[in-house]
């Protein structure tokens, strides 16, 4: 029997070991993907921690349901492998990208097309073991996205990255037709974010972090302008050079720090998404929401549908990838200290 071949969270706040276990036959409508790349996130840090930072020393802990060993990883791109008698359409050979935000597929949200917002879900290396792995089982084979011809690295970094970055600018649409948006956070999903709504608004972004590289990247990516918010000035100085803020603007980090430089540079009638998890406060007065007419959103990654959406504009050469580094799976604990130690530009892809 094949062996599955894994990089397993054994114990919380712990490094991640190798596990082997016999490879699961699909049943059913399932599919059994062969892993060939699966991008390291921002949340698989959470994950591996156990909890999510609240502020105040207060943690959110999101240990509770998921049964050690577990797999992390979920911007996962493989190869079929094998699949169930109602698995229609799964092609053992065909190269896919795998949607990893599965839900239960009867609550109110699964039936809205909305799985991402599922409480009860089965979302692949968050509730369900990941793609930290040589082989993932995936439950229908509505879930397998074809992604030539793109490159296995940067289709699975759609299915997380690209697609929470998709998600949340959709949602400015209607700003961003009046000035520039303000990207918060030039990390993997923002530097992502970059490229997508240069392809989507009529106005060149602009861009902030405080990691002098990341702008450099970003200036090079096709950012109209870099800030550091750490700089006193650089709010201002947005707020001027906008002609009184911009309308749209999105939080890649999702930190008090820079949910607050976002929303300090919004205009009258503009709005902030965040997407970052960082964790923290945030705190405003409640008399500015009507004075500056302001919105402010959390969206948490996409659903299928805007997936085959991002997807289409990167098949079609419309967005490009970030800097990608590969590593061969056995680096993943490594690859998730660099990213914890923000020594990442872009995104970092295991390889199996």
């Amino acid at each position: 029997m094949t062996k599955l071949r894994r990089l397993s969270l054994t114990a919380y706040e712990a490094p991640l070991c190798e596990t082997i276990v016999d490879c699961p036959a699909p049943q059913g409508s399932e599919v059994l993907v062969r892993i060939d790349r699966c991008g390291v996130c921002h949340s698989d840090l959470h994950m591996q921690d156990g909890y999510f930072l609240l502020g105040d020393g207060k943690k959110l802990d999101v240990r509770a349901g998921r049964t050690l060993p577990f797999t992390l990883g979920h911007e996962i791109a493989g190869t079929i492998e094998s699949a169930g008698p109602q698995a229609s359409g799964a092609k053992p050979g065909a190269k896919v990208a795998v949607y990893p935000w599965i839900g239960c597929g009867i609550c109110a949200a699964c039936r809205a097309g909305e799985e991402n917002l599922c409480s009860t879900n089965r979302h692949l290396g968050i509730s369900a073991d990941g793609g930290f792995a040589s082989h993932v089982l995936v439950p229908h084979p509505r879930y397998l996205i074809g992604y030539a011809p793109l490159s296995a690295s940067f289709a699975g970094a759609l299915m997380c990255s690209g697609l929470t970055a998709y998600s949340a600018l959709k949602r400015l649409t209607d700003h961003a037709k009046r000035g520039p948006a303000l990207l918060v956070g030039m990390g993997g999903v923002g530097m992502m974010g970059l490229s997508i709504a240069r392809a989507m608004f009529p106005h060149a972004p602009i861009v902030a972090d405080i990691d002098a590289g990341k702008r450099e990247a970003a200036l090079k990516a096709g950012a109209a302008a870099a800030f550091d918010p750490a700089d006193p000035e650089a709010r201002r100085t947005i707020v001027k050079s906008t002609g009184g803020g911009v309308f749209a603007a999105v939080d890649f980090v999702g930190s008090e720090k820079s949910l607050a430089f976002a929303s300090g540079a919004l205009a009258k009638g503009g709005k902030v998404v965040i997407t970052g998890l960082l964790g923290g406060n945030f705190a405003t007065p409640v008399a500015m929401f009507p004075l500056k007419a302001m919105t402010i959103e959390g969206t948490l990654t996409g659903t299928l549908d805007e997936t085959n959406e991002v997807m289409a504009l990167a098949r079609a050469g419309k967005i490009s990838a970030p800097p990608i580094a590969e590593r061969p799976l056995g680096e993943a604990q490594a690859a998730l200290d660099d990213l914890r130690g923000g020594r990442v530009v872009g995104r970092v892809v295991l390889s199996t």
